[in-house]
């Protein structure tokens, strides 16, 4: 039998200047799920279910495919998130119109996913995926 793993949960910590926009826009937005709120003398926290959490490790060459593939030019620092959802056409102008800078409208990839670029409240650039059938 295999043993436990010692790692439970992968937790992204973001901190955001502007919390308020940032929580509307993730959890409001995007729809992830809020699980707790904690606030501590003028400071606040969420934290949002994302569902399965990975952890995706690439070296800087493939990172460069990765964003030629779906922006056509190298545009992403050392931290990206991605999101898979159901409809990424939908989700990207869903969240453009929130204030989401489309860096790439989705494009189908050599993976065979339909991936977008977006750049979110948070400082952070987002993939958002929607894997294809055929």
């Amino acid at each position: 039998m295999p043993e436990e793993p010692a790692v439970r949960e992968l937790r992204l910590v973001v901190t955001a200047e502007d919390y308020d926009a940032a929580l509307h826009f993730y959890r409001d937005v995007l729809g992830l799920t809020e699980q707790a709120a904690f606030a501590s003398d003028g400071g606040r926290v969420t934290i949002l279910d994302a569902g399965r959490a990975t952890l995706e490790l690439t070296d800087p060459k493939h990172a460069a495919f990765i964003d030629e593939v779906e922006v056509g030019r190298r545009v992403a620092g050392p931290i990206r998130v991605a999101f898979q959802v159901d409809d990424s056409v939908a989700v990207t102008a869903q969240l453009a119109a929130a204030g989401a800078e489309v860096v790439a409208e989705p494009t189908r990839t050599p993976w065979n996913s339909l991936n977008s670029r977006l750049e979110a409240p948070g400082a952070l650039q987002l993939t958002l995926f929607t894997e294809l059938d055929d």
